[in-house]
């Protein structure tokens, strides 16, 4: 029963994987933000920094789904695992709605989402086997940094651009609501140099999305 048990666990970690990169990701079905806005004013060159913007958020997006999952297949308390799992359901929302963003802007998503996917499930998978509290503290500082970089990326944003204005601002939302549920579980703080490991990983993906 334990094999069948981890083959099936595997199967559907490999499913949603491959949802992710090249699928259906399964959402929560909200309508993306901002819809009633249209592009008429964004010249050539404001579609291009807010496509680099939003296929930064979108390689983000890759890598969270990743972490949720290993991080909730790695999680000793049910209810952690749980919440995990229902946090990974709406990061695929956002997943969603930067691809479509990509589209309507005429850009193409990042050309390195399998690299960002098994790198962050690495990653996800070591924080979890620490033990659920430095799991949730993993979660509770990325989500932090995550915060971060959107708040720069709606400073960054063509005024004009209201569609982009309104995903990121949603993101944002669910974000902190996804730090709090990290640290409302018992998260621990990390030490000083994983954070700051943390940041110099983030700026190296978040320089090579903006492009590629």
């Amino acid at each position: 029963m334990i094999q069948h048990d981890s083959i099936d666990k595997l199967l559907i970690n490999v499913d949603i994987g491959l949802r992710t990169l090249w699928g259906a990701p399964q959402g929560t079905g909200r309508t993306p933000p901002g819809q009633a806005f249209d592009d008429t004013d964004l010249s050539p060159e404001q579609k291009r920094l807010s496509a680099g913007l939003m296929r930064v958020n979108h390689a983000g997006e890759i890598a969270a789904q990743a972490l949720y999952q290993s991080q909730a297949l790695t999680a000793r308390q049910i209810e952690v695992r749980e919440k995990m799992q229902t946090a990974a359901i709406e990061e695929n929302d956002h997943l969603i709605w930067c691809e479509q963003r990509l589209k309507q802007l005429g850009s193409h998503t990042t050309y390195l989402g399998g690299f960002w996917y098994v790198g962050s499930f690495t990653i996800g998978t070591l924080a979890g086997l620490a033990g659920d509290k430095w799991n949730l503290g993993f979660v509770a500082e990325t989500e932090k940094q995550v915060i971060s970089h959107l708040d720069s990326h709606l400073e960054r944003l063509p005024e004009q651009d209201a569609k982009s204005h309104a995903i990121i601002s949603q993101m944002k939302i669910d974000e902190a609501k996804h730090q709090q549920m990290a640290i409302d579980n018992g998260a621990a703080k990390l030490p000083l140099p994983a954070r700051f490991i943390m940041k110099q990983t983030a700026k190296v993906m978040t320089g090579l999305a903006f492009y590629f």
